[in-house]
């Protein structure tokens, strides 16, 4: 079978090797695996960017908003985790749309729907997971990252704790009614093309530091890091690994482009990878900046409440992950 990524496998090796290093060494294993990593991930980000930019270029910020207002319980959490799974936003570029949304008049619930949403399941990520992973990996994670942001929100709408979301948002709320009209500008192709072009650039020039220190620590794991003492403290065989794998991904910050090769060296290394698959979502999802720049809109019990049933939903999800392909 024609491995697409052949070259970027062999001119890796030919650069260690022109170093004195074997690629089986722990230093020329792990630069093989930053030599390799670097440019096959950078180049998937662009082209898949690219793609998804075109696409999405029929779908507006404004027009996620529209398709929100109005929407029922439950409906509404459905059609903001799907939502938030093909819109390419990371944690901290997905709090905007989150205000907005709550001005606009969204009910808190759905908007927290695609708050957990957006950042951890995104289209990018689904093609990134895909190569990484396979198939039924990557169908697991989405079902099991969408079906954790409808209950999330769910959840927390079922509560009505608006009184803890900050006076200025409710007071902006739109006055506009539920169904109204948008108004819409159609682009032609090529206008859409250049879209695409700019968010593939953009995407790039956003995340590719990320990528290359996520790569970084992920060689450092594969070249260096003792098999026997991942296995040990986050294999099969530790019935604490998922919530280890959770608790570290708390506080660190990346996008999800950043910690997909982190994940491949730990998955390389023996951890399991449902447990793995949670530690990526809980960096993603629950990420420390995201945290502060909610602070400014929601009260400590909301907050609080939302990191809770994340993180207890995530740790659950890691451990079905785990039953389900064991």
């Amino acid at each position: 079978m024609f491995d697409l990524f052949y070259p970027f496998d062999w001119l890796s090796t030919q650069l260690v090797e022109a170093l004195g290093l074997s690629v089986e060494s722990p230093l020329g294993s792990s630069l093989h695996f930053f030599f390799y990593d670097v440019p096959k991930v950078l180049t998937l980000l662009v082209v898949i960017s690219f793609v998804i930019g075109y696409l999405q270029s029929f779908l507006s910020p404004e027009r996620v908003r529209h398709f929100l207002e109005g929407k029922r319980r439950f409906s509404g959490n459905v059609l903001a985790g799907m939502l938030g799974a093909i819109t390419p936003f990371c944690s901290c570029s997905a709090v905007p749309l989150f205000i907005g949304f709550l001005k606009a008049g969204v009910p808190l619930g759905v908007t927290f729907s695609y708050l957990i949403s957006a950042p951890m399941v995104d289209a990018i990520a689904v093609f990134l997971l895909w190569t990484l992973f396979g198939f039924q990996a990557t169908v697991l994670y989405i079902v099991f990252g969408v079906g954790l942001a409808i209950a999330s929100g769910y959840a927390i709408g079922l509560f009505n704790l608006e009184k803890w979301v900050a006076p200025f948002i409710l007071q902006g709320q739109a006055a506009t009614p539920s169904g109204g009209t948008i108004p819409t500008v159609e682009l032609t192709s090529k206008q859409r093309w250049k879209e695409a072009q700019f968010q593939a650039v953009d995407i790039l020039k956003s995340v590719w530091i990320y990528v290359v220190v996520g790569i970084g620590i992920g060689a450092g794991i594969h070249g260096y890091a003792p098999t026997e003492l991942i296995s040990e403290w986050a294999g099969p065989g530790n019935p604490f690994a998922v919530l280890i794998a959770v608790l570290m991904g708390v506080p660190l910050y990346t996008n999800i482009a950043g910690v997909l090769p982190i994940a491949a060296a730990l998955v390389g290394k023996g951890m399991a990878l449902g447990t793995v698959l949670s530690f990526t979502m809980a960096v993603t999802a629950l990420s420390l900046p995201q945290m502060i720049i909610l602070r400014r809109v929601l009260q400590p019990p909301l907050l609080a409440l939302f990191i809770s049933l994340t993180t207890v939903g995530i740790i659950a999800v890691g451990y079905l992950f785990n039953f389900l392909i064991a």
